[in-house]
């Protein structure tokens, strides 16, 4: 599992940060990406379809317009994760450590 959340932080730090962010940039950016995890992992629990995931998502965003495009990197993660896994486990407070420790 740490390996898949690695490759898909690295993935989404691309994406969303670009150039190298000042110490409360890269917390700021780390607690939204954790809060697209957390939505994606809550439609998981809802059984939403994976494909309707980004809408349903982005109907609840409460973070800025561009870590919207973490969505679709986020959702395959999520979804190729036992139910029990994804029931069990924190994945944003997850994401949020593997984040910051980059």
């Amino acid at each position: 599992m740490n390996r898949t959340i690695f490759a898909a932080l690295a993935a989404m730090s691309m994406a969303v940060s670009g150039p190298a962010l000042a110490a409360s940039k890269k917390e700021d950016s780390c607690m939204h990406q954790a809060a697209v995890v957390a939505a994606v992992q809550q439609a998981r629990l809802d059984r939403v379809k994976e494909r309707e995931v980004p809408a349903a998502v982005k109907a609840q965003a409460t973070w800025p317009e561009s870590f919207n495009t973490a969505i679709p990197l986020v959702t395959p993660w999520v979804y190729e994760m036992k139910m029990r896994d994804v029931k069990n486990n924190d994945l944003s407070a997850a994401w949020k450590e593997m984040c910051l420790a980059q």
